[in-house]
């Protein structure tokens, strides 16, 4: 028995690196499929009710693209809009940055010793207008992988609510053995999912709302952009607040002159950060949601090194599902109680 048992450990540790190898190596397969995993359990509960009032399954996958692309449809609107408010701006805000992120910079030398502009224009040359208008090419290849893998996932999507793969007969036949077992772990993965991506979603959007209504009302240019910036990157679990904060005083120091008008905008978005993503979310999430900070940042460490910003964005689902996975078997429950954050830390 303890022979057997160093064997399945040693098979154990030689089977978890190679899984991870193929997720990363595999990326353009795993991305789009968890992606479609967890988009097709949203609208599962809309192709239940579809079946119920016998609507045919074929009009009700039509209906379920048509609500994904009106979707794409307003935010790629809301990126022109940004954009077009970003390129109508006139060379005075560059030229203002270049001379305060210049006198910065040159402070910041001084108090530390050390020379970060090799070159005395390189700065004002990385914020020029033209320079920053040059360096939206790259960002086409970037886009037109972003589309491809838009579609792939929307092909799995279209497969998995067709019912070509089902996902409860796959826990049935892999994971969990009892059909009651598979049933009730896919309806609970089902329902925190789907919770935690609706609390999610509106938590984003009014603290995109309420950074776009602080930047309009101080001052700051591009409110459209910045709270487009602030809803999308409010997804990346934790680390997405600080990214917004810490951009925006560094934005608002070129424009907000006086230091107590910065101090002031900077606290304000502080607090819209405090308020919706540290009280309300977790409060909406409620008790089933709550993950140890430490998990927490080795996931998103994890899957992000694996998928990159794909990975940021679904470490967290992720993490819920397996929890809810572990929590079946009597051997993994203590794994589960680890990740639940029995001391008290909350998913925020």
């Amino acid at each position: 028995m303890n022979d057997r048992k160093t064997t399945n450990i040693l098979l154990l540790i030689l089977v978890v690196p190679l899984v991870f190898f193929l997720l990363k190596t595999l990326s353009f397969i795993f991305i789009p499929l968890f992606s479609s995993m967890f988009i097709a359990l949203l609208f599962l509960p809309l192709m239940r009710w579809f079946k119920r009032q016998r609507v045919p399954k074929v009009l009700g996958i039509i209906v379920v693209i048509l609500i994904i692309a009106v979707f794409f449809k307003l935010f790629g609107e809301l990126i022109q809009l940004s954009s077009r408010e970003i390129l109508a701006t006139d060379n005075v805000f560059f030229d203002k940055a270049k001379y305060k992120l210049t006198t910065l910079l040159t402070t910041i030398e001084t108090f530390v010793g050390v020379n970060f502009l090799q070159e005395e224009d390189m700065l004002g040359s990385l914020i020029q207008k033209d320079t920053i208008i040059e360096n939206f090419a790259p960002t086409v290849g970037f886009i037109t992988d972003t589309l491809s893998m838009i579609l792939v996932t929307v092909f799995f999507v279209v497969l998995l609510l067709a019912g070509s793969v089902d996902m409860q007969k796959v826990l049935n036949n892999t994971l969990l053995k009892h059909q009651y077992s598979s049933v009730k772990t896919f309806m609970k993965v089902e329902k925190d999912l789907i919770k935690f991506v609706k609390v999610k979603f509106f938590v984003s959007l009014f603290t995109g709302l309420g950074i776009g209504i602080a930047c309009w009302g101080f001052g700051v240019s591009f409110p459209i952009f910045w709270g487009l910036f602030a809803f999308a990157i409010n997804f990346l679990q934790m680390i997405g607040s600080v990214i917004t904060v810490v951009l925006l005083a560094v934005f608002a120091f070129v424009e907000l002159e006086p230091a107590s008008m910065l101090l002031l905008f900077t606290l304000t978005t502080i607090g819209i950060q405090v308020l919706f993503g540290g009280v309300l979310e977790p409060i909406f999430m409620g008790k089933s949601f709550s993950i140890n900070v430490i998990t927490i940042l080795i996931m998103l460490m994890l899957w992000g090194y694996i998928w990159g910003i794909p990975g940021l964005i679904m470490s967290i689902p992720i993490t819920v599902f397996l929890k809810i996975l572990l929590e079946q078997f009597e051997n993994t429950q203590v794994i589960s109680e680890l990740l639940s954050g029995k001391s008290g830390h909350e998913l925020s």
